[in-house]
Parts: structure tokens; sequence; C-alpha cells
């Protein structure tokens, strides 16, 4: 390890030693407690039409630590990751450690509000059928406070120990450990109710990014090299406290902005996701279906969906209608394996939602039964959909097909919303999180991936390749790690500047890797036998 005064010969650590003043810590703490004011007066606003006749306080009570637990996941995943976005400009001079965080906290922020939601909803797919069903249930919130406590736990332990880990892959180790812990608790095979298809996509992004972020930080730094060779001191470590050209300086800024923008977008989704997750389970009435959605618009679904149902009917002729068609689409969406059973059930639960919503229009009337019920049926019938025309494309006839996917968008504006006061709790959490406990990882990256310290051409192309990649995935709905794309991308620069690489934290980084998945998997599936061996 380097000493604490210097990090290379060309130049010296730069402070990471100052302290905030009573006023930064006043404006942190005033923020955070008007945050959760502002939660308790959303909450409230929310409830209270549906509130006549509650008798118990327990829902509240839990949707309050879940809720707390999510926000605080989301809180230690901000200073897990502040150090992908500030550690090159501290290290290049560009902007002092507390105005570089206080501005990823920012950008953060900024990142999560006006982020797409199709992060959230593609982390909620991965989780097993059945819990997915019965969220509200003690399984549905072992699952939640399993899954998320775990993925705490493993982010402080990697950070305490100053590792650059994956947020991202560790909460989908978490995931699946949930699902494997649910199969096996069921007696079933340990593969069994998991998505692997969306597991598989997913782990693809996640081992995909960082060799993506090595190889093309690597060719930009040399491009760059030969593009600017008569100015070789953008490629050497630099002097004592002397900032970079002002262009140079200005791109360095920049791709500190747009990391910290993109990784708020990113992953700040996977917190809205779960948050979603626990208010549809606490609260049904409330937040299982978007009241947003007026009533002609309910009325024109209701009559298409009826119409599609009957369609569906002749496609298998006199097949008789399931016992217990619900039954039927969660085996076969937890199972993917079709039977003659399938379409007939598909056409029965569609007709269900259909005449629920003929018989009343506004979603406002609806009990919190009702809600649930049609709801789950919604949930199944879409999956149903999206299964049926992966595994047979040519099962529906063109008119069929268009009528399938109008259903399946319809029934995404009604089920996968997110409240505004979740998107600002959740930026609020991640912005506010960049701000503390940031240094351990930015020394990480910023001394100890390769054996010089920093130059401004290593950061400024590390960090546009960081950049751009979290960018494209957040817009293909893809949850990749900001952490693994930024490391790999400085270890990328640190090659092809043949500054060489420090080994023991390449294989520390590569253990952490390797690690995350397994041991957040076993983490999260122990926390869930243990919490529903308690309350189930």
């Amino acid at each position: 390890m380097q000493s604490q005064s210097s990090t290379s010969a060309g130049g010296s650590r730069p402070d990471l030693d100052q302290k905030p003043s009573s006023l930064a810590a006043t404006v942190f703490i005033s923020i955070l407690v008007g945050a959760l004011i502002y939660m308790a007066y959303s909450l409230h606003q929310d409830i209270g039409p549906f509130a006549a006749g509650e008798s118990t306080w327990l829902p509240y009570i839990l949707l309050g630590a879940a809720l707390l637990i999510a926000l605080g996941f989301e809180f230690v995943n901000g200073f897990h990751d502040t150090a992908n976005a500030v550690a090159t400009v501290i290290y290049t001079n560009s902007m002092k450690a507390p105005t570089a965080v206080v501005w990823s906290g920012f950008w953060n922020f900024l990142g999560v509000l006006f982020s797409s939601g199709l992060v959230a909803f593609g982390i909620i797919a991965l989780l097993p059928v059945e819990l997915i069903l019965q969220v509200g249930t003690a399984s549905g919130f072992a699952m939640v406070f399993a899954l998320l406590l775990a993925a705490i736990i493993w982010n402080l332990g990697t950070w305490f120990l100053g590792l650059p880990a994956s947020s991202s892959h560790t909460l989908i180790g978490s995931i699946i450990g949930v699902g494997v812990g649910n199969a096996l608790i069921h007696g079933r095979s340990a593969t069994a109710g998991i998505d692997w298809a969306q597991v598989q996509k997913v782990g693809l992004s996640l081992f995909i990014s960082p060799l993506f972020g090595f190889v093309f930080a690597a060719l930009l730094l040399l491009l760059a090299k030969k593009l600017l060779a008569k100015r070789p001191e953008l490629f050497h470590a630099p002097k004592d406290g002397q900032p970079p050209p002002l262009w140079v300086r200005s791109l360095l800024i920049f791709t500190c902005t747009g990391v910290s923008f993109a990784h708020g977008s990113n992953d700040g989704q996977k917190g809205m996701g779960l948050i979603m997750l626990i208010l549809v389970g606490t609260l049904p009435m409330v937040y299982g279906l978007n009241h947003a959605i007026p009533s002609k618009d309910v009325a024109q679904f209701a009559a298409i969906t009826q119409a599609t149902s009957q369609e569906l009917r002749q496609t298998v002729g006199n097949a008789p209608i399931p016992a217990n068609s619900r039954l039927v689409l969660s085996d076969y969406v937890r199972s993917n394996k079709l039977n003659e059973q399938v379409v007939p059930a598909l056409a029965d639960t569609m007709s269900q939602i259909a005449r629920q919503a003929q018989a009343e229009p506004d979603l406002q009337r609806w009990d919190d039964k009702v809600v649930g019920n049609i709801r789950n049926d919604m949930y199944l019938a879409a999956e149903t959909v999206k299964r049926l025309e992966k595994q047979n494309p040519e099962f529906a006839p063109e008119p069929l097909k268009e009528n399938l996917q109008d259903f399946r968008r319809d029934v995404d504006r009604a089920t996968k919303f997110i409240p505004t006061w979740v998107k600002v709790m959740v930026a609020i959490a991640l912005g506010l999180g960049t701000m503390v406990g940031w240094k351990r990882i930015v020394i990480t990256v910023g001394e100890k991936i390769g054996k010089t310290e920093l130059s401004y051409g290593q950061g400024a192309t590390a960090e546009l390749v960081a950049m751009s990649t979290i960018a494209a995935a957040d817009g293909l709905g893809l949850p990749v790690s900001t952490t693994q794309v930024l490391s790999s991308g400085v270890a990328g620069t640190m090659v092809a500047n043949k500054s060489g690489l420090q080994k023991s934290t390449v294989r520390s980084l590569a253990l952490a890797w390797l690690l995350t998945l397994p041991a957040s998997m076993l983490l999260s599936g122990l926390l869930f036998w243990l919490f529903n061996s308690l309350f189930a």
C-alpha cells in the first residue's frame, strides 16, 4: 500500500480529510428529516381516502420498516458507489473532494428523478412468481426483508474493505438467493421458480459491461494519445495540486456529472422497483393499480380485453376452461412448461379482468380484495402472453397478436407506475448517500488499481466510457454495474498507458466480483429461511 502522503513520484494525494462544516452538517440533517416528513405526508395523503375502517396498525408498521430498509439500501448504494464518479476529478485536481461529492450527489438526485422506470420493473421480474403474487403475506415480507438486508450487509462489508464491488450484482444475487430458498422450502428443485431467461439477460449485461469498459477505455486512451501527441503532459501524473488545462478540466467535470446522472438513473430504479413491491403488498387498495387512468380508458380496455379473450377461445376450439385458471397460469409462468390448458386459462383470466372493468370503470371504487385479485390476474396474463410469444411466436394470428400486445401495454400502464414521492425519496436517499463514506473506495480507484497516479487523459477516457455505457444500458432497461464499468475502465487505461496494474488490488477486485453473486445468494437465502420460519 502506498503512503498517506504520496501516490506516485509525480504527485501527492489530494486532500481527502476535510471535515464538513457545521453548516453543511445542519443542511444534511435538515434534508434528511424533511425527506422523512415529506414521505409520511405523502403516504397520509395517498392512504387518506381509503383508510376508513382500518383496525390495526400492523400493516403500517411493516410498511414503515420495509420502506426505511429499502431507502437504507439506496443510501448505502450511494456512498458505496460515489467513487465511480468522483475519484477521477479528485485525483486529477479538477475538483476539491467536498465539492465533488456534493456535485455528484446533486446529479445522482436528478438522475433518479428523470429515470425511465424500465430497470425498476426489470428487477422485479427476477423475483419468484408466487412471492410476487403474495407479497403482502408473511412470506412476501420475508422475501423483501431478506434480499434488502443481504444486499446492505454485503455492500457494507465490501465498502469497509475498500473494494468497489457491484451493488447491482449484489441485489441480483440476493433476489436469486430468495428464489432458490423459496423453492427449497417448498420441496422443489433449487432452479424452480426463477425466471432464468431474465437472469441470463441481466447476468450477461453485468458480465459484458466491465469487459466493454476495459477495452473501450484502453482504445479511447490510445486514440487520445495519438491525436494529442503534442500534449504528453495530459498522459502523465498531475503535479502536486495542479489542475488540468481548462478544456480537459471541463471534460472531466462533464464526465463526472454524466456518470453521476447515469448512476442515479440506473441504480436508483432498483430501489424504486422494490419500494413499489412493498407498497403494492402492504396497501394494494392504494398502490395496486394506477388511479390516474380515467374511467373512459378503463372501459375501452375492458372492451378490447373481452374481444381478445373471445379470439383466444376461438384458437383452441372446444377446449374446456380449467377449474382454476390462475393456478394454471401460475404454474406455467413459474415452470415455462406449456400444456393444452394454458391458452384456455389465459382467455378465461382475461375475460374475468374485462368483466370487472366493465362493471366498474372507476378504479378508485374497487375494494382492496378486488384490486389485489385483478392486479395478480393482470400480471399473470401479461407474463403468460410474453412467454407464449417467446416460446411459440406463431400461436396467434396477426390481428390477435396486435390485440395481445395492446393488452400488455395497457396492463403495464395500470400496474407499472411510480408515484412522484417514491422517486423523490429514492433520489434523496441516493443523493445524500453519495456525500458520506466515500473515501475508502475513492482511494482504491484513485491509487490502488494502477501503479501510477491517474493522469488527466486516463480519468477523462475512463469516465467517458463509463458514462456512455451506463446511459445506454439505462435506455435498454438493463441493470449494469457502475462500479465494475468504471474500475475496469481505469484498469484498461493503465494497461494502455503502460502504467502497470497493482496485482494485489486486481486480485481483490476479481475475487469480490466472483464472490458477490454466490455470497449474496447464500446470505439472502439463509435470511429468507430464517424470516420465513419466524413469521410465516
